[in-house]
């Protein structure tokens, strides 16, 4: 897996570099793409063709053997590929999500527009300079299609996580534990709704999980290769996600202390410092760079007006309430299995080994980084620590297991009953939500009535419901936009005001929820949509006859 991450990571500058070269045709992706697959699928065969059996444990052949003692095996595997075929059934249907609407899938889409990588200015798109991995992912996949293909991409990083999971998993536990594990953090709703959208958080988890794997590798072998891999996970997961960095703070801290504890030189631990942020940071330098050059800023649009940041205030008497919330109450919900546990963890901590202990102190100090930092993402700001969460879940059951008492051997089946019953709510409810999809994935609805009934025109998004703008807008028209949000979905020629220059040309002015502007009080309005709250305006006659220059 990590040959895979690095394979990706090299894709995703491969597309960049054809975007800043101004060569982002989708001949030379396809063909790039062609060449970067082969090259992927002839190092796989030729060198880890013993690897791929690792996964032996879980072949069908192995699972549905008939013994009494596989029962929990089979139960768990058919969970994983019935919530992986719910998921799936999701990622085939058109986007619905408001960030891949807003900017995930719409930079990708004006990258392949303009057949290169830019700056695009104003309060709209300011995410246009931010590291975009996993955006770059979706640049190559719209070359080849359309928002499905990014959809898929994502579901398969949750797919990917969770056999990093169970091979991290197996390093601790036996099979059973480690599926259990598994489930756990795949029955979480927050990870089952991601992987129907073209976010890029499971891409994150994917890279911030095999960075947690490559510390406790190097704990485990003291080959400090193993800390350089780690770091460059973690490279390619701020190359990801910029909020990344408060991942590289906790792995570096847990570096230290862990350096500390094994009577480290410290001239040693500064030289492993150095190197773990230099591996680190290499990785997203040329987006920091690219940033840097447009805006004056590497990081922008943090520490700016456009995106200000100011940590949480912290207030012991709302610590616990908040903790509560995010496991039970967040936006993008999480299993409550892990509050169920969390008592349990005091429990059996003295039992645990070191590298559980490291899991556990990195677990903690992701709760106070994101007790520190805003908020705003709701569960998907945790997603990339649930893994953690789950093994240490599993440790505790591990634990709970051994007891020869009958009251934790009842314990423990409440506890894997519990983990079922959550993991068949996670499906059932997903089912009825991603079940909206199947009439346009298998052609008995068009995907035209399917976003005109589906999409959230009170919340930023747009379409062409009545094909309007496709009969009425010819190629060399250009429309001005004003109160339009999340573009994907646009598909005639257009200028949105956030971006808007002297000297650009419109001769239409569009209007989504929000009035005219005073300057163009005198034009005529020529359509208007309730439902998407859509309004169009033409100048008056003798007034800009083609194409109106700002």
């Amino acid at each position: 897996m990590f040959i895979l991450a690095f394979f990706i990571g090299i894709y995703s500058y491969l597309i960049f570099s054809l975007g800043i070269l101004d060569v982002l045709t989708k001949n030379i992706i396809w063909v790039t793409s062609l060449v970067w697959l082969f090259i992927l699928l002839v190092y796989v065969f030729k060198t880890q063709n013993k690897k791929l059996h690792s996964l032996k444990e879980i072949k069908v052949a192995t699972i549905f053997r008939t013994e009494h003692k596989d029962w929990i095996v089979i139960v768990l595997f058919t969970l994983l590929m019935v919530q992986a075929l719910i998921n799936l059934i999701g990622a085939l249907g058109p986007e619905l999500a408001f960030d891949a609407l807003w900017y995930h899938l719409t930079l990708p889409k004006f990258y392949l527009l303009h057949n290169m990588i830019y700056h695009i200015p104003g309060g709209l798109l300011y995410y246009s300079d931010m590291p975009k991995l996993g955006e770059m992912l979706y640049t190559g996949a719209l070359s080849f299609g359309n928002e499905i293909f990014p959809k898929l991409i994502h579901s398969i990083f949750g797919i990917l996580t969770a056999i990093v999971l169970f091979k991290l998993s197996q390093k601790f536990f036996n099979r059973n534990i480690s599926l259990l594990i598994v489930v756990i953090f795949y029955s979480n709703l927050v990870v089952d709704w991601e992987s129907i959208t073209a976010y890029i958080d499971l891409i994150r988890t994917f890279f911030e999980l095999l960075a947690l794997w490559g510390l406790l590798n190097w704990y485990e072998s003291q080959k400090y290769t193993w800390l350089i891999v780690s770091a460059l996970m973690i490279g390619l997961e701020i190359t990801t996600k910029l909020l990344a960095m408060g991942s590289f703070f906790i792995l570096l801290l847990l570096c230290l202390i862990i350096s500390f504890i094994k009577g480290t030189k410290i001239k040693n631990i500064l030289i492993g410092t150095v190197i773990y942020a230099f591996c680190t940071f290499i990785i997203p330098l040329p987006w920091f760079i690219f940033s840097y050059f447009h805006t004056g800023n590497p990081v922008f649009p943090f520490f700016t007006k456009t995106y200000e940041i100011s940590a949480s205030s912290p207030n012991p008497a709302l610590i616990l309430s908040d903790l509560w919330n995010l496991f039970i109450h967040s936006a993008d919900p999480i299993s409550p299995i892990y509050l169920i546990f969390l008592p349990l963890l005091f429990i059996f901590y003295s039992k645990f080994t070191r590298e559980l202990k490291i899991i556990i102190w990195y677990s903690g100090l992701s709760l106070v980084l994101w007790y520190f930092t805003p908020r705003t993402g709701g569960g998907r700001f945790i997603l990339p620590y649930l893994p953690a969460f789950s093994i240490i879940c599993g440790a505790i059951y591990s634990e709970i297991i051994k007891k020869k008492d009958s009251r934790w051997k009842y314990t423990g089946n409440i506890l894997l009953l519990t983990i079922i019953f959550i993991s068949c709510i996670s499906i059932m409810y997903r089912g009825i939500a991603n079940k909206r999809y199947i009439p346009v994935i298998l052609g008995l609805e068009s995907k035209q009535k399917f976003l005109s009934n589906n999409l959230n025109y009170h919340y930023g998004d747009f379409y062409d419901t009545d094909n309007y703008f496709v009969n009425h807008i010819k190629p060399t028209d250009s429309v001005l936009l004003y109160g339009f949000h999340n573009l994907y979905y646009v598909n005639f020629p257009f200028i949105d005001s956030s971006w808007l220059t002297k000297g650009d040309m419109f001769n239409f002015v569009a209007t989504q929820n929000t009035k005219l502007p005073v300057k163009y009080r005198n034009w005529q309005l020529v359509y208007s949509n309730d439902k998407t709250m859509v309004q169009l305006y033409k100048p008056p006659k003798g007034i800009c006859s083609k194409l109106c220059r700002f």
